[in-house]
């Protein structure tokens, strides 16, 4: 088990900030994409982690990516972003598509700042749109992040995508899985975290997948994808696919989305509906990943 233990609490106030304060984060209300730009700075500002916006321009709207980053001790330490957007769909407050993932993103960020500097490096990058209609585009903000990695030409280690990571489920039969996978997997409940890489990405997988195992609390299932995903088009659908397709490392960390949750992009997708103790195991299991990406590099240069 991990050294820190996510607060429960802090990941609702996240989720109802973003959902019944804020609510509806769509390019239909860009005041409150601004807001929730401002609320994300403000949380990483309060951790006193070096925070940016990178903005752009989307039609006649400037929007911003949010960056705060917890650096390491050391130069050759490994350098990890974990990631999330924080736009919805037009009709919906999206609390687990994506708020959820936004308040693991957050409070990760706190339970590793209360760890105190380790070898590897942590950057947080809050996505400004992911959503419909600027989904497959130029605009996305993962895909604006990933150009300004290439032309800094910044080194990246791994990707981590968090998406819908609030929902989860425990009558059998409440899991549903691509045709394809469904041999693959033994649970057709949805009590566990799935972790998707690309064939690339293999070592990644492998060790999100080991130091997720640390907590025996979420059960843990990993696939690697051959070519990007192209065969499978649902594990293409969010921020991780840039990044694959730029040549990097990287996994998206999800709760199956429509494959176990029936508010997907509808308006019933409220705060109402989440597990606050499933994303809390997962706030953990994550700190058990980045905890043990530091020991496990020291040991290699040791």
């Amino acid at each position: 088990m991990c050294t820190v233990q996510p607060n429960r609490s802090r990941l609702r106030e996240h989720v109802a900030m973003l959902t019944r304060t804020i609510g509806e984060r769509s390019l239909r209300k860009p005041e409150s994409l601004g807001r929730t730009a401002e609320y994300i700075q403000g949380v990483y500002q309060g951790l006193g982690l070096e925070t940016r916006r990178e903005p752009y321009v989307y039609g006649d709207l400037e929007v911003a990516n949010i960056i705060a980053r917890l650096e390491g001790d050391s130069p050759e330490g490994r350098r990890y972003l974990l990631g999330a957007h924080y736009d919805t769909v037009s009709g919906t407050v999206g609390a687990d598509d994506n708020a959820s993932a936004v308040a693991v993103q957050l409070e990760t960020a706190r339970c590793l700042t209360e760890l105190g500097p380790a070898e590897q490096s942590v950057s947080f990058v809050s996505f400004a749109l992911e959503e419909p209609p600027a989904f497959g585009t130029r605009f996305m903000g993962s895909k604006v992040h990933v150009r300004n990695l290439k032309k800094r030409r910044e080194r990246l280690d791994g990707m981590l995508c968090l998406e819908m990571v609030g929902y989860a489920c425990y009558t059998p039969g409440c899991q549903d899985y691509p045709i394809s996978l469904k041999r693959l997997i033994p649970s057709d409940m949805g009590d566990f975290i799935a972790v998707v890489g690309s064939t690339g990405s293999r070592r990644l997988t492998r060790d999100i997948k080991q130091a997720f195992q640390d907590n025996p609390d979420l059960p843990v299932f990993a696939l690697n994808v051959p070519l990007k995903g192209a065969l499978l088009p649902p594990v293409r659908m969010s921020d991780q696919a840039p990044f694959w397709d730029a040549g990097y490392k990287a996994v998206m960390i999800t709760d199956t989305a429509f494959y176990r949750n029936p508010h997907y992009h509808k308006a019933s997708d409220t705060m109402e509906t989440l597990d606050f103790g499933f994303m809390a195991e997962l706030v953990e299991s994550l700190v058990c990943f980045f905890d043990s990406a530091g020991l496990r590099q020291r040991l290699e240069n040791s």
